[in-house]
């Protein structure tokens, strides 16, 4: 089958479309033709070795883990699934036998696996994984929607209604908008919870973007002080909650923008993942801090009965052949983009 894959780490010219074997299916797997497979960071993380992602090679690793497409083959002990069902993936396999997991804890999997980096993943013609990864997809939803919504409603969708628990009187505040994960936490905030909505960007026409998205003010952190503008939005209160994707750059003046009592969520870091913490706010203010890395299946099924009911609708910035990844790589590296990258088959 076609495939991207890396045989070694570097920068997108490492990456290489050419044949790698067909995966097989297993018992209690589907075997799925992508149609469609979003980029991420931990894709380009994955490419270049950093952020403890070094690996040995041989053998190549195909790249890519979130994606959507037809299920082609069922393996044995397979009773939700048929060939021929549209499907989204939830790219992270979690043990289902570890104590978390058995108390419906997944996310907290102790042998949790990612697709396209610990095993092989979406950037390819066929991808196998276990059942239980997969959840059925309505026509109305297009395949390239789909792949784009996993590893960036899952995290928004744990942090804000599980975690969070934001309440539609209450007020957030969404950090680097363009992003995909900032792009569904507005979605998620103002039509599925119903609060307001304060976001951040770096540019008049991603602002614009935000805004017609359904953020309630958007702030030009490169022309606004984003500490004071909260401040003055909110009557000097602050924001009941921060979702952060984003890390070191701009933690100081979220962790800051909170009211007291606020809750902080954070499910990335690509500018940084080294940052100070103001104690003295941390408890005189009662504020909360809440890591979150993807979610449980349980959240992953909320999230695609919303998208199926078409009451989020992933962004979609771009799309490339898969035999184009490597530009898709360079386009996302400049950071110059709203929404998500998607690569489809040709």
């Amino acid at each position: 089958m076609h495939a991207v894959y890396i045989e070694a780490h570097g920068g997108p010219e490492v990456l290489t479309y050419g044949e790698r074997p067909e995966p097989q299916v297993q018992a209690g797997e589907v075997k799925i033709r992508v149609k469609a497979t979003a980029l991420n960071r931990l894709d380009l993380y994955t490419r270049d070795g950093g952020r403890g992602l070094e690996r040995e090679f041989p053998p190549p690793l195909i790249l890519g883990g979130d994606c959507a497409g037809e299920i082609v083959e069922c393996g044995d002990d397979v009773a939700e699934f048929k060939p021929g069902d549209r499907v989204v993936v939830n790219p992270r396999l979690s043990c289902m036998q570890c104590a978390p997991c058995l108390a419906g804890q997944d996310d907290l999997c102790r042998r949790s696996r990612f697709l396209g980096s610990a095993i092989d993943g979406s950037y390819a013609e066929f991808v196998s994984l276990p059942a239980a990864n997969a959840h059925l997809l309505a026509d109305s939803v297009s395949f390239e929607q789909a792949a784009a919504a996993p590893t960036t409603y899952l995290p928004v969708w744990n942090m804000l209604v599980r975690r969070l628990q934001l309440k539609s009187w209450q007020t957030v505040l969404v950090l680097s908008a363009s992003a995909g994960v900032g792009t569904a936490a507005i979605q998620v905030a103002k039509d599925v919870i119903g609060a307001k909505v304060i976001a951040t960007t770096s540019s008049p026409e991603k602002a614009a973007k935000a805004t017609a998205l359904g953020a309630d003010v958007v702030i030009n952190y490169k022309e606004e002080d984003i500490r004071d503008r909260v401040r003055e939005i909110t009557g000097g209160a602050g924001v009941d909650c921060v979702v952060d994707h984003v890390g070191a750059d701009f933690f100081a003046p979220a962790f800051a923008s909170l009211r007291t009592g606020g809750r902080y969520g954070i499910c990335g870091a690509t500018t940084g993942l080294r940052t100070e913490l103001h104690l003295g706010q941390l408890f005189s203010q009662q504020k909360e801090i809440y890591g979150v890395y993807m979610g449980t299946k349980e959240d992953m099924r909320e999230v695609v009965e919303m998208l199926n009911r078409g009451a989020v609708r992933p962004v979609v910035d771009r799309t490339f052949p898969l035999s184009e990844a490597a530009a898709a790589h360079k386009y996302m590296d400049e950071t110059n983009f709203f929404g998500k990258l998607i690569l489809t088959q040709e």
